[in-house]
Protein backbone atom coordinates (compact mmCIF):
# COMPACT_ATOMS: atom_id res chain seq x y z
CA UNK A 1 0.00 0.00 0.00
CA UNK A 2 1.29 3.32 -0.93
CA UNK A 3 0.30 4.68 2.50
CA UNK A 4 -2.54 4.48 5.26
CA UNK A 5 -5.96 5.68 4.46
CA UNK A 6 -7.64 8.16 6.15
CA UNK A 7 -11.17 6.87 7.55
CA UNK A 8 -13.70 9.58 7.97
CA UNK A 9 -17.48 9.21 9.06
CA UNK A 10 -19.19 10.93 6.28
CA UNK A 11 -23.25 12.06 5.93
CA UNK A 12 -24.83 14.19 3.04
CA UNK A 13 -23.81 18.26 3.34
CA UNK A 14 -20.74 17.33 5.82
CA UNK A 15 -18.82 19.96 3.12
CA UNK A 16 -21.05 22.43 4.29
CA UNK A 17 -19.92 24.99 7.06
CA UNK A 18 -21.07 27.86 8.80
CA UNK A 19 -19.00 31.50 7.72
CA UNK A 20 -20.03 32.27 11.71
CA UNK A 21 -19.75 35.93 12.82
CA UNK A 22 -17.73 36.43 15.67
CA UNK A 23 -20.40 38.52 17.99
CA UNK A 24 -19.81 40.55 20.79
CA UNK A 25 -21.29 39.98 24.29
CA UNK A 26 -23.56 42.61 25.85
CA UNK A 27 -23.76 42.66 30.04
CA UNK A 28 -26.46 42.85 31.46
CA UNK A 29 -26.65 44.29 34.87
CA UNK A 30 -30.03 43.67 35.72
CA UNK A 31 -30.02 40.59 35.19
CA UNK A 32 -26.15 39.92 36.43
CA UNK A 33 -26.45 38.60 40.51
CA UNK A 34 -23.54 38.40 43.30
CA UNK A 35 -23.75 37.49 46.94
CA UNK A 36 -24.38 40.72 49.37
CA UNK A 37 -20.87 39.58 51.00
CA UNK A 38 -17.54 37.59 50.85
CA UNK A 39 -18.21 33.92 52.52
CA UNK A 40 -14.76 33.27 52.02
CA UNK A 41 -12.01 34.52 50.25
CA UNK A 42 -12.04 32.08 47.44
CA UNK A 43 -15.05 33.43 45.89
CA UNK A 44 -15.51 33.42 41.96
CA UNK A 45 -17.53 36.74 40.85
CA UNK A 46 -16.42 36.28 37.37
CA UNK A 47 -18.64 33.72 35.86
CA UNK A 48 -20.61 34.19 32.82
CA UNK A 49 -23.91 32.98 31.91
CA UNK A 50 -24.08 33.81 28.52
CA UNK A 51 -27.99 33.90 26.69
CA UNK A 52 -28.16 33.22 22.95
CA UNK A 53 -27.35 30.59 19.68
CA UNK A 54 -24.90 28.38 21.17
CA UNK A 55 -22.68 28.08 18.47
CA UNK A 56 -22.44 31.67 17.82
CA UNK A 57 -21.90 31.86 21.92
CA UNK A 58 -19.20 29.51 21.36
CA UNK A 59 -17.64 32.05 18.09
CA UNK A 60 -17.98 34.96 20.36
CA UNK A 61 -15.93 33.04 22.94
CA UNK A 62 -13.15 32.01 20.63
CA UNK A 63 -10.80 35.07 20.65
CA UNK A 64 -10.76 35.59 24.59
CA UNK A 65 -10.63 32.06 25.85
CA UNK A 66 -8.94 29.63 22.92
CA UNK A 67 -6.89 27.74 25.15
CA UNK A 68 -7.88 28.61 28.44
CA UNK A 69 -10.80 26.24 29.17
CA UNK A 70 -9.91 23.27 31.42
CA UNK A 71 -12.57 21.14 31.05
CA UNK A 72 -15.97 21.11 28.57
CA UNK A 73 -19.46 19.25 29.80
CA UNK A 74 -21.86 19.05 27.28
CA UNK A 75 -25.39 17.77 27.17
CA UNK A 76 -26.07 18.01 23.58
CA UNK A 77 -29.99 16.84 22.41
CA UNK A 78 -29.61 13.20 21.72
CA UNK A 79 -31.66 13.30 18.49
CA UNK A 80 -34.35 10.78 19.78
CA UNK A 81 -37.28 11.92 17.95
CA UNK A 82 -38.90 12.80 20.55
CA UNK A 83 -40.73 16.20 21.66
CA UNK A 84 -39.05 18.09 23.79
CA UNK A 85 -40.43 20.89 26.05
CA UNK A 86 -37.09 23.42 25.78
CA UNK A 87 -36.02 22.18 22.39
CA UNK A 88 -36.97 20.16 19.28
CA UNK A 89 -34.87 17.02 19.80
CA UNK A 90 -34.95 14.81 16.47
CA UNK A 91 -33.22 16.42 13.78
CA UNK A 92 -32.08 13.93 11.24
CA UNK A 93 -28.96 12.26 11.22
CA UNK A 94 -26.98 14.28 9.10
CA UNK A 95 -28.49 17.91 10.16
CA UNK A 96 -27.30 16.54 13.73
CA UNK A 97 -24.20 15.55 12.52
CA UNK A 98 -23.20 18.61 11.09
CA UNK A 99 -24.12 21.17 13.95
CA UNK A 100 -22.66 19.10 16.36
CA UNK A 101 -19.46 18.93 14.34
CA UNK A 102 -19.42 22.56 14.16
CA UNK A 103 -20.02 23.31 17.89
CA UNK A 104 -16.62 20.40 18.41
CA UNK A 105 -14.18 21.90 16.37
CA UNK A 106 -14.97 25.59 18.38
CA UNK A 107 -14.72 23.57 21.39
CA UNK A 108 -11.48 21.99 20.37
CA UNK A 109 -10.43 25.84 19.97
CA UNK A 110 -11.39 26.70 23.60
CA UNK A 111 -9.80 23.44 25.38
CA UNK A 112 -6.57 24.07 27.08
CA UNK A 113 -3.51 21.95 26.19
CA UNK A 114 -4.22 19.80 29.47
CA UNK A 115 -8.42 20.27 29.13
CA UNK A 116 -10.86 17.46 28.18
CA UNK A 117 -14.14 16.92 26.87
CA UNK A 118 -16.97 14.86 28.28
CA UNK A 119 -20.22 14.43 26.42
CA UNK A 120 -23.73 12.56 27.29
CA UNK A 121 -25.33 10.91 24.78
CA UNK A 122 -27.42 7.46 24.21
CA UNK A 123 -26.99 4.77 22.08
CA UNK A 124 -29.42 6.73 19.05
CA UNK A 125 -26.13 8.66 18.32
CA UNK A 126 -23.49 7.21 20.82
CA UNK A 127 -21.40 5.32 18.25
CA UNK A 128 -21.69 8.11 14.97
CA UNK A 129 -20.48 10.87 17.94
CA UNK A 130 -17.63 8.60 18.73
CA UNK A 131 -16.49 8.50 15.01
CA UNK A 132 -16.85 12.01 14.67
CA UNK A 133 -15.09 12.80 18.12
CA UNK A 134 -11.77 10.71 16.54
CA UNK A 135 -12.29 13.15 13.65
CA UNK A 136 -11.99 16.28 15.64
CA UNK A 137 -9.82 15.31 18.51
CA UNK A 138 -7.99 12.54 16.98
CA UNK A 139 -8.28 8.24 18.22
CA UNK A 140 -5.32 8.83 19.92
CA UNK A 141 -7.18 11.38 22.26
CA UNK A 142 -10.17 9.14 23.40
CA UNK A 143 -10.04 8.33 26.49
CA UNK A 144 -12.91 6.41 27.66
CA UNK A 145 -16.95 5.54 27.25
CA UNK A 146 -18.01 6.04 30.28
CA UNK A 147 -21.63 4.06 30.97
CA UNK A 148 -23.55 5.90 33.75
CA UNK A 149 -26.79 3.58 35.11
CA UNK A 150 -29.20 6.65 34.79
CA UNK A 151 -31.89 4.25 35.91
CA UNK A 152 -32.18 2.44 39.23
CA UNK A 153 -35.64 1.08 38.06
CA UNK A 154 -36.57 -1.39 35.10
CA UNK A 155 -39.30 -0.26 33.11
CA UNK A 156 -41.56 -3.01 32.80
CA UNK A 157 -43.10 -1.91 30.23
CA UNK A 158 -40.90 -1.32 27.50
CA UNK A 159 -41.17 -3.20 23.99
CA UNK A 160 -37.76 -4.83 23.47
CA UNK A 161 -34.60 -4.28 26.22
CA UNK A 162 -35.13 -1.18 28.68
CA UNK A 163 -32.32 1.33 28.77
CA UNK A 164 -30.69 2.12 31.51
CA UNK A 165 -27.49 3.48 30.90
CA UNK A 166 -26.31 6.31 29.03
CA UNK A 167 -22.79 7.04 27.58
CA UNK A 168 -20.34 9.48 28.20
CA UNK A 169 -17.59 10.26 26.20
CA UNK A 170 -14.17 11.44 27.00
CA UNK A 171 -11.64 13.48 24.56
CA UNK A 172 -8.85 15.02 25.86
CA UNK A 173 -7.01 18.20 24.14
CA UNK A 174 -3.83 16.69 23.79
CA UNK A 175 -1.54 14.13 25.52
CA UNK A 176 -0.81 16.91 28.52
CA UNK A 177 -4.26 16.13 30.36
CA UNK A 178 -3.87 14.12 33.32
CA UNK A 179 -6.75 12.67 35.61
CA UNK A 180 -7.47 13.25 39.03
CA UNK A 181 -8.05 10.38 41.51
CA UNK A 182 -11.08 10.55 42.73
CA UNK A 183 -11.78 10.90 46.42
CA UNK A 184 -11.62 7.31 48.80
CA UNK A 185 -14.89 6.70 49.63
CA UNK A 186 -16.26 4.83 53.24
CA UNK A 187 -17.05 1.84 51.40
CA UNK A 188 -13.46 1.42 50.49
CA UNK A 189 -12.18 2.82 53.75
CA UNK A 190 -14.17 -0.19 55.09
CA UNK A 191 -11.88 -2.42 53.35
CA UNK A 192 -8.94 -1.22 55.85
CA UNK A 193 -10.45 -3.16 59.15
CA UNK A 194 -7.25 -5.58 59.92
CA UNK A 195 -4.51 -3.76 62.90
CA UNK A 196 -1.01 -4.93 64.47
CA UNK A 197 1.63 -3.08 65.61
CA UNK A 198 2.42 -1.07 62.66
CA UNK A 199 -1.15 -0.11 61.41
CA UNK A 200 -4.37 -0.33 60.14
CA UNK A 201 -4.58 -2.73 56.85
CA UNK A 202 -6.18 -4.71 54.30
CA UNK A 203 -5.02 -8.19 52.47
CA UNK A 204 -4.34 -7.85 49.13
CA UNK A 205 -4.01 -10.44 46.38
CA UNK A 206 -0.21 -11.95 45.89
CA UNK A 207 -0.67 -13.06 42.83
CA UNK A 208 -1.21 -11.19 39.55
CA UNK A 209 -2.53 -11.91 36.02
CA UNK A 210 0.73 -13.07 34.12
CA UNK A 211 1.06 -16.97 33.15
CA UNK A 212 4.43 -18.82 33.70
CA UNK A 213 5.45 -18.52 30.37
CA UNK A 214 5.23 -14.74 30.64
CA UNK A 215 7.04 -13.99 33.98
CA UNK A 216 9.38 -17.52 34.68
CA UNK A 217 11.00 -15.53 37.89
CA UNK A 218 7.74 -14.94 39.71
CA UNK A 219 6.95 -18.76 39.60
CA UNK A 220 8.53 -20.03 42.70
CA UNK A 221 7.71 -21.67 45.93
CA UNK A 222 6.68 -19.72 49.06
CA UNK A 223 7.32 -21.14 52.23
CA UNK A 224 4.24 -21.08 54.68
CA UNK A 225 6.51 -20.00 58.15
CA UNK A 226 3.68 -21.81 60.69
CA UNK A 227 3.34 -25.04 58.89
CA UNK A 228 6.47 -25.34 56.52
CA UNK A 229 4.34 -26.10 53.32
CA UNK A 230 5.71 -24.90 49.56
CA UNK A 231 3.01 -23.16 48.40
CA UNK A 232 3.45 -22.59 44.37
CA UNK A 233 1.13 -19.93 42.67
CA UNK A 234 -0.83 -21.21 39.43
CA UNK A 235 0.90 -21.59 36.22
CA UNK A 236 -1.45 -19.11 34.90
CA UNK A 237 -1.25 -16.41 37.72
CA UNK A 238 1.63 -16.17 38.95
CA UNK A 239 3.44 -14.39 42.19
CA UNK A 240 3.54 -10.94 41.68
CA UNK A 241 6.68 -10.10 43.48
CA UNK A 242 9.85 -11.42 42.71
CA UNK A 243 11.95 -13.81 44.95
CA UNK A 244 13.80 -11.32 46.36
CA UNK A 245 11.04 -8.72 46.95
CA UNK A 246 9.16 -11.58 48.46
CA UNK A 247 11.83 -12.05 50.58
CA UNK A 248 12.03 -8.19 51.20
CA UNK A 249 8.18 -8.41 52.39
CA UNK A 250 8.97 -11.20 54.66
CA UNK A 251 12.00 -9.31 56.70
CA UNK A 252 9.62 -5.81 56.90
CA UNK A 253 6.57 -7.90 58.17
CA UNK A 254 4.24 -7.50 55.14
CA UNK A 255 3.19 -10.81 54.68
CA UNK A 256 -0.55 -11.99 56.15
CA UNK A 257 -1.22 -15.56 56.50
CA UNK A 258 -5.02 -15.06 58.13
CA UNK A 259 -5.80 -14.34 61.27
CA UNK A 260 -4.66 -17.68 62.46
CA UNK A 261 -2.06 -17.39 60.80
CA UNK A 262 -2.54 -20.99 58.61
CA UNK A 263 -3.35 -19.40 55.51
CA UNK A 264 -2.79 -21.53 52.28
CA UNK A 265 -1.85 -18.52 50.18
CA UNK A 266 -0.15 -15.43 51.31
CA UNK A 267 -1.86 -11.65 50.81
CA UNK A 268 0.11 -8.42 50.46
CA UNK A 269 -0.46 -5.63 53.84
CA UNK A 270 -1.78 -2.28 52.58
CA UNK A 271 -1.65 -0.37 55.44
CA UNK A 272 -3.50 2.53 54.98
CA UNK A 273 -1.03 4.87 56.46
CA UNK A 274 1.57 3.93 53.71
CA UNK A 275 -0.86 4.92 50.81
CA UNK A 276 1.10 7.28 48.51
CA UNK A 277 -2.19 8.87 47.70
CA UNK A 278 -5.59 8.98 49.44
CA UNK A 279 -7.67 8.40 46.14
CA UNK A 280 -9.31 5.98 43.66
CA UNK A 281 -8.17 5.88 39.84
CA UNK A 282 -11.42 6.31 38.17
CA UNK A 283 -13.28 3.59 36.43
CA UNK A 284 -15.76 3.60 33.08
CA UNK A 285 -18.40 2.17 34.86
CA UNK A 286 -20.42 4.42 37.00
CA UNK A 287 -23.23 3.38 38.99
CA UNK A 288 -26.33 5.25 39.75
CA UNK A 289 -24.88 4.91 43.90
CA UNK A 290 -21.77 6.46 42.84
CA UNK A 291 -22.78 8.99 39.88
CA UNK A 292 -26.61 9.75 40.99
CA UNK A 293 -29.48 9.39 38.68
CA UNK A 294 -32.16 11.40 36.13
CA UNK A 295 -35.11 10.85 39.05
CA UNK A 296 -32.75 12.09 41.62
CA UNK A 297 -31.94 15.13 39.05
CA UNK A 298 -35.39 16.02 38.62
CA UNK A 299 -35.97 16.06 41.99
CA UNK A 300 -32.95 18.49 42.77
CA UNK A 301 -34.34 21.01 40.00
CA UNK A 302 -37.94 20.85 41.28
CA UNK A 303 -36.78 21.15 44.69
CA UNK A 304 -34.44 24.27 44.06
CA UNK A 305 -37.09 26.28 42.06
CA UNK A 306 -40.41 25.07 44.21
CA UNK A 307 -41.48 28.17 44.69
CA UNK A 308 -41.43 29.75 41.27
CA UNK A 309 -44.84 29.20 39.28
CA UNK A 310 -42.46 28.31 36.03
CA UNK A 311 -41.24 25.22 37.04
CA UNK A 312 -41.97 22.26 35.02
CA UNK A 313 -39.54 19.39 34.29
CA UNK A 314 -36.87 18.43 31.93
CA UNK A 315 -37.45 15.04 30.48
CA UNK A 316 -33.84 14.47 30.66
CA UNK A 317 -31.81 16.43 33.50
CA UNK A 318 -28.57 16.00 34.69
CA UNK A 319 -27.98 15.02 38.14
CA UNK A 320 -25.32 17.14 40.47
CA UNK A 321 -23.69 13.58 41.36
CA UNK A 322 -22.69 13.33 37.93
CA UNK A 323 -21.14 16.39 37.44
CA UNK A 324 -19.43 16.24 41.14
CA UNK A 325 -17.73 13.06 39.34
CA UNK A 326 -16.40 14.37 36.33
CA UNK A 327 -15.14 17.81 38.10
CA UNK A 328 -13.13 15.52 40.20
CA UNK A 329 -11.57 14.04 37.84
CA UNK A 330 -10.79 16.75 35.37
CA UNK A 331 -10.47 19.43 37.48
CA UNK A 332 -8.94 21.52 40.14
CA UNK A 333 -10.60 24.50 42.26
CA UNK A 334 -10.03 27.90 40.03
CA UNK A 335 -10.30 26.00 36.90
CA UNK A 336 -12.56 26.57 34.37
CA UNK A 337 -15.72 24.73 33.09
CA UNK A 338 -17.61 25.10 30.22
CA UNK A 339 -21.41 24.02 29.26
CA UNK A 340 -22.59 25.08 25.98
CA UNK A 341 -25.82 23.28 26.44
CA UNK A 342 -26.88 24.60 30.03
CA UNK A 343 -30.03 23.06 30.35
CA UNK A 344 -31.42 23.88 33.80
CA UNK A 345 -28.39 24.85 34.68
CA UNK A 346 -26.73 21.46 36.89
CA UNK A 347 -22.80 22.18 35.40
CA UNK A 348 -22.68 25.93 36.69
CA UNK A 349 -24.59 25.01 39.87
CA UNK A 350 -22.06 22.20 40.93
CA UNK A 351 -19.21 23.95 39.43
CA UNK A 352 -19.94 26.86 41.81
CA UNK A 353 -19.87 24.96 45.03
CA UNK A 354 -16.85 22.96 43.84
CA UNK A 355 -15.04 26.20 43.77
CA UNK A 356 -14.48 25.98 39.70
CA UNK A 357 -15.07 29.21 37.36
CA UNK A 358 -17.94 28.33 34.97
CA UNK A 359 -19.31 29.63 31.65
CA UNK A 360 -22.92 28.58 30.47
CA UNK A 361 -24.65 28.74 27.63
CA UNK A 362 -28.32 28.77 26.38
CA UNK A 363 -30.84 29.41 24.11
CA UNK A 364 -34.05 28.78 25.95
CA UNK A 365 -36.18 30.84 27.86
CA UNK A 366 -35.90 28.18 30.69
CA UNK A 367 -32.28 30.57 31.14
CA UNK A 368 -34.30 32.74 32.45
CA UNK A 369 -37.50 31.09 34.23
CA UNK A 370 -34.93 27.92 35.88
CA UNK A 371 -31.02 28.75 35.38
CA UNK A 372 -30.90 32.32 36.95
CA UNK A 373 -33.58 31.67 40.10
CA UNK A 374 -31.28 28.30 40.15
CA UNK A 375 -28.31 29.91 40.35
CA UNK A 376 -29.37 32.68 42.61
CA UNK A 377 -30.20 30.34 45.64
CA UNK A 378 -26.79 28.62 45.35
CA UNK A 379 -25.19 32.13 45.64
CA UNK A 380 -27.05 33.01 48.78
CA UNK A 381 -26.89 29.84 49.93
CA UNK A 382 -30.46 28.43 49.53
CA UNK A 383 -29.73 25.59 47.70
CA UNK A 384 -29.66 22.30 50.12
CA UNK A 385 -29.74 20.24 47.72
CA UNK A 386 -27.63 18.04 45.35
CA UNK A 387 -23.82 17.97 46.42
CA UNK A 388 -24.15 20.68 48.56
CA UNK A 389 -24.07 19.18 52.07
CA UNK A 390 -21.13 16.95 50.28
CA UNK A 391 -19.44 19.82 49.94
CA UNK A 392 -20.32 22.38 52.73
CA UNK A 393 -21.42 24.91 50.78
CA UNK A 394 -22.57 27.62 52.01
CA UNK A 395 -22.92 30.28 48.97
CA UNK A 396 -21.11 32.98 47.98
CA UNK A 397 -19.72 34.19 45.07
CA UNK A 398 -21.72 35.32 41.16
CA UNK A 399 -21.99 35.72 37.51
CA UNK A 400 -22.12 38.08 35.29
CA UNK A 401 -25.36 37.74 32.55
CA UNK A 402 -24.74 38.29 28.88
CA UNK A 403 -26.63 37.84 25.89
CA UNK A 404 -25.63 37.95 22.38
CA UNK A 405 -25.18 41.20 20.44
CA UNK A 406 -27.72 41.93 17.26
CA UNK A 407 -25.47 40.97 13.93
CA UNK A 408 -23.35 43.83 13.00
CA UNK A 409 -24.78 44.20 9.53
CA UNK A 410 -28.16 44.14 8.47
CA UNK A 411 -29.86 44.66 5.04
CA UNK A 412 -31.98 48.01 4.94
CA UNK A 413 -34.85 48.92 2.81
CA UNK A 414 -33.25 48.50 -0.51
CA UNK A 415 -31.46 45.18 0.28
CA UNK A 416 -27.94 46.65 0.88
CA UNK A 417 -26.06 45.41 3.73
CA UNK A 418 -24.98 48.64 6.17
CA UNK A 419 -23.89 48.86 9.68
CA UNK A 420 -26.85 48.27 12.27
CA UNK A 421 -28.02 51.22 13.76
CA UNK A 422 -28.01 49.55 17.32
CA UNK A 423 -24.37 49.50 17.23
CA UNK A 424 -22.88 52.28 19.05
CA UNK A 425 -19.02 53.53 18.67
CA UNK A 426 -18.22 51.39 21.54
CA UNK A 427 -20.07 48.12 20.21
CA UNK A 428 -18.87 48.64 16.58
CA UNK A 429 -15.03 49.25 17.55
CA UNK A 430 -15.48 46.22 19.63
CA UNK A 431 -17.20 44.32 17.15
CA UNK A 432 -14.27 45.20 14.53
CA UNK A 433 -11.95 44.37 16.60
CA UNK A 434 -12.90 40.94 17.32
CA UNK A 435 -13.58 40.54 13.17
CA UNK A 436 -9.63 41.66 12.53
CA UNK A 437 -8.40 39.97 15.45
CA UNK A 438 -7.56 42.77 17.48
CA UNK A 439 -7.65 42.66 21.09
CA UNK A 440 -10.20 46.15 21.79
CA UNK A 441 -8.17 47.94 24.13
CA UNK A 442 -9.21 51.72 23.77
CA UNK A 443 -6.60 53.87 25.06
CA UNK A 444 -6.92 56.88 27.37
CA UNK A 445 -4.24 58.49 25.85
CA UNK A 446 -4.45 58.30 22.07
CA UNK A 447 -8.16 58.42 20.69
CA UNK A 448 -7.22 56.19 17.51
CA UNK A 449 -5.82 53.79 19.68
CA UNK A 450 -9.01 51.28 20.10
CA UNK A 451 -7.24 47.67 19.85
CA UNK A 452 -3.94 46.12 19.23
CA UNK A 453 -2.54 42.94 17.64
CA UNK A 454 0.65 43.11 18.83
CA UNK A 455 2.91 46.14 20.94
CA UNK A 456 3.21 47.72 17.99
CA UNK A 457 -0.01 47.17 15.49
CA UNK A 458 -3.15 48.84 16.29
CA UNK A 459 -6.37 49.23 14.83
CA UNK A 460 -9.34 52.97 14.58
CA UNK A 461 -12.93 52.11 14.07
CA UNK A 462 -14.78 55.35 12.65
CA UNK A 463 -18.33 55.90 11.22
CA UNK A 464 -16.35 59.64 9.94
CA UNK A 465 -15.46 60.11 6.02
CA UNK A 466 -12.15 60.59 6.73
CA UNK A 467 -9.90 63.14 3.89
CA UNK A 468 -6.46 63.84 3.35
CA UNK A 469 -5.86 65.60 5.60
CA UNK A 470 -6.70 63.97 8.70
CA UNK A 471 -5.20 60.78 7.38
CA UNK A 472 -2.31 62.87 7.34
CA UNK A 473 -2.57 63.62 10.56
CA UNK A 474 -2.97 60.18 11.78
CA UNK A 475 -0.21 59.07 9.68
CA UNK A 476 2.16 61.62 12.12
CA UNK A 477 0.76 60.22 15.29
CA UNK A 478 1.21 56.86 14.79
CA UNK A 479 4.94 57.51 13.49
CA UNK A 480 6.97 55.54 11.57
CA UNK A 481 7.86 52.75 14.19
CA UNK A 482 3.84 51.64 14.89
CA UNK A 483 1.16 50.48 12.01
CA UNK A 484 -2.86 51.75 12.32
CA UNK A 485 -5.83 49.70 10.15
CA UNK A 486 -8.20 51.83 9.85
CA UNK A 487 -11.66 51.18 9.33
CA UNK A 488 -13.95 54.09 7.96
CA UNK A 489 -17.45 54.37 6.70
CA UNK A 490 -15.27 56.50 3.57
CA UNK A 491 -11.82 58.42 3.02
CA UNK A 492 -10.67 60.87 0.04
CA UNK A 493 -7.36 60.48 0.77
CA UNK A 494 -4.47 59.97 -1.58
CA UNK A 495 -1.80 60.56 -0.17
CA UNK A 496 0.89 58.08 0.94
CA UNK A 497 0.80 56.74 4.24
CA UNK A 498 3.32 54.01 4.91
CA UNK A 499 2.25 53.14 8.33
CA UNK A 500 -1.51 53.33 8.11
CA UNK A 501 -3.87 50.94 5.86
CA UNK A 502 -7.11 52.27 5.42
CA UNK A 503 -10.01 50.00 4.46
CA UNK A 504 -14.03 50.80 4.08
CA UNK A 505 -16.54 49.17 6.17
CA UNK A 506 -18.96 47.59 5.52
CA UNK A 507 -17.13 46.29 2.48
CA UNK A 508 -13.84 45.75 3.91
CA UNK A 509 -15.95 42.83 6.06
CA UNK A 510 -19.09 41.74 3.76
CA UNK A 511 -18.25 38.79 2.74
CA UNK A 512 -16.44 37.55 5.96
CA UNK A 513 -19.88 36.12 7.37
CA UNK A 514 -22.93 35.14 7.35
CA UNK A 515 -24.84 38.57 8.56
CA UNK A 516 -28.59 38.62 10.29
CA UNK A 517 -28.34 34.84 11.11
CA UNK A 518 -29.01 34.39 14.30
CA UNK A 519 -30.08 30.88 15.00
CA UNK A 520 -28.12 27.86 14.45
CA UNK A 521 -30.15 25.78 17.00
CA UNK A 522 -30.29 21.92 16.74
CA UNK A 523 -33.78 22.19 14.82
CA UNK A 524 -34.50 21.62 11.31
CA UNK A 525 -36.02 24.53 10.51
CA UNK A 526 -32.40 25.76 10.93
CA UNK A 527 -30.62 22.58 8.47
CA UNK A 528 -27.93 24.65 6.46
CA UNK A 529 -28.79 25.04 2.87
CA UNK A 530 -25.82 23.87 0.18
CA UNK A 531 -24.57 25.77 -2.11
CA UNK A 532 -26.36 26.56 -5.38
CA UNK A 533 -24.92 24.70 -8.14
CA UNK A 534 -23.23 26.62 -11.13
CA UNK A 535 -26.38 26.00 -13.61
CA UNK A 536 -28.93 27.20 -10.87
CA UNK A 537 -26.70 30.28 -9.31
CA UNK A 538 -27.34 32.42 -12.61
CA UNK A 539 -31.30 32.11 -12.47
CA UNK A 540 -31.83 33.07 -9.11
CA UNK A 541 -33.79 36.04 -8.44
CA UNK A 542 -32.68 38.81 -6.27
CA UNK A 543 -35.99 38.56 -4.60
CA UNK A 544 -35.36 34.55 -3.55
CA UNK A 545 -32.03 36.37 -2.26
CA UNK A 546 -33.16 38.34 -0.19
CA UNK A 547 -35.53 36.02 1.20
CA UNK A 548 -32.78 33.58 2.34
CA UNK A 549 -30.81 36.88 4.59
CA UNK A 550 -27.97 36.59 2.48
CA UNK A 551 -26.14 39.53 -0.90
CA UNK A 552 -26.40 38.14 -3.72
CA UNK A 553 -22.77 38.47 -4.22
CA UNK A 554 -22.47 36.05 -1.25
CA UNK A 555 -22.98 32.70 -3.17
CA UNK A 556 -25.19 31.63 -0.93
CA UNK A 557 -24.58 30.91 2.74
CA UNK A 558 -22.08 28.06 3.07
CA UNK A 559 -19.12 28.73 0.95
CA UNK A 560 -18.10 24.85 0.36
CA UNK A 561 -15.12 24.22 1.97
CA UNK A 562 -14.93 27.14 3.88
CA UNK A 563 -13.13 26.82 7.45
CA UNK A 564 -14.29 28.90 10.50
Amino acid sequence: MAGKQKLELTWIGKENRPKLEPRILLEDPAKSYHAKHLVTDDDIFDNQLIFGDNLLALKALEAEFAGKVKCVFIDPPYNTGSAFTHYDDGVEHSIWLSLIRDRLEIIRQLLSDDGSLWITIDDNEAHYLKVLCDEVFGRRNFVANVVWQKKYAVANDHKTIAPMHDHVLVYRKTESWQRNLIPRTEEKDRQYKYEDEKGIFRPDNYTCSKSVEERPNLYYAIIQPNTGEEIWPSKTRVWSYSKDEHLRHIAEGFIYWGKDGLGKTPSFKRYKHLLRNQGVVPQTLWSHEYASHTDAARKEVRAVLSSSSLVDDFITPKPEGLIQRVLEIATNPGDLVLDSFAGSGTTGAVAHKMGRRWIMIELGEHCHTHIIPRLQKVIDGEDKGGISEAVNWQGGGGFRYYKLAPSLLRQDAYGQWVINKEYNAEMLAQALCKLEGFTYAPSDAHYWMHGHSTERDFIYVTTANLNNEQLQKLSDEVGPERSLLVLCTAFRGKGEYPNLTVKKIPKQVLTRCEWGHDDYSLQIENLPKAPPSPSTNSGRTAEGTKARGVNATQGGLFDEGEAQ
